[in-house]
């Protein structure tokens, strides 16, 4: 007899703990399902555009469209209690002059982020993300540039930065695949030199896995999740790109040594 309190205090917690994961994975999928509601209503608007606007006029009302659709999209993940983001920091870019914005990567809703607060900004996606159903309309208006073929792309993102966008560059090149950052390739310092750019790094920290590399949809992360992008060192143009490289790849590991990240690679959270 003495055991039953502690048995029934037991099975509320559990219960509990139910409705806690209940209600964590329904606003998980709500998420989702909006995401996929933006995209496509993003899409219907894009493909007209994308016909009868000349290509200049086009690029721009496309980059404001989509980031105003995912900053949409970010207030909603908020509301719904999903997540909690420290995005302030972007804004001090929105009116400045051409640049590369380097981040790191630790999940995939990192470039969502960035997009959604500099209207002015081309994004380097995969190819099969500016050819997909979901994401290929609103990228094709916008002027989003595929990461193949690598001297297209070199040439395509030289142009736009000649003309005063930003340029969203990865330097990973993929999301992180190891803690705290992966190797960083040398297509962000290829770009710079030939664009005659500066290179401004921005580290982004998180409290989950969620999303990253090895992340399954099928896990359900613990809610909110907390994401913050604060910006860093401001490169010049390098002259030498393999030693740019090198520099670059030991400025974020040296600034992403005690950064709040996840291990990598991830792994499903605790029930």
């Amino acid at each position: 007899m003495q055991n039953k309190p502690n048995t029934v205090i037991n099975e509320a917690v559990n219960q509990s703990a139910r409705h806690r994961a209940l209600h964590e994975t329904v606003r998980l999928h709500l998420g989702f399902m909006l995401l996929v509601m933006i995209c496509l209503v993003v899409s219907l608007v894009a493909v007209p555009l994308h016909v009868i606007l000349p290509r200049v006029l086009s690029r721009r009302v496309g980059r404001k469209l989509i980031a105003g659709a995912l900053r949409t999209y970010l207030r909603c993940l908020v509301l719904m209690g999903a997540c909690r983001f420290d995005l302030a920091a972007l804004d001090t870019l929105q009116d400045g002059p051409a640049l590369i914005i380097a981040p790191n990567h630790p999940s995939l809703l990192d470039a969502i982020m960035i997009l959604s607060r500099l209207p002015n900004a081309v994004c380097i996606m995969k190819t099969d993300i500016v050819n997909s159903v979901l994401f290929g309309a609103g990228a094709r208006l916008a002027g989003y540039i595929s990461n193949t073929p690598l001297r297209t792309m070199v040439q395509l993102a030289v142009a736009d930065l000649q003309q005063g966008s930003h340029l969203l560059l990865f330097p990973e090149g993929t999301r992180t695949t190891r803690f705290p950052v992966g190797p960083v390739q040398g297509t962000t310092g290829l770009i710079a030199k030939y664009a005659g750019v500066p290179v401004q790094t921005a580290f982004i920290e998180t409290d989950s896995g969620f999303l990253g590399k090895g992340w399954s949809l099928s896990w359900t992360p613990k809610l909110p999740v907390t994401y913050r992008i604060r910006l860093g060192k401001r490169f010049d143009p390098p002259l030498r790109t393999a030693e740019f490289a090198s520099e670059l790849d030991q400025y974020f590991q040296s600034e992403l040594a005690h950064a709040q990240l996840p291990d990598f690679p991830v792994s499903q959270p605790p029930a």
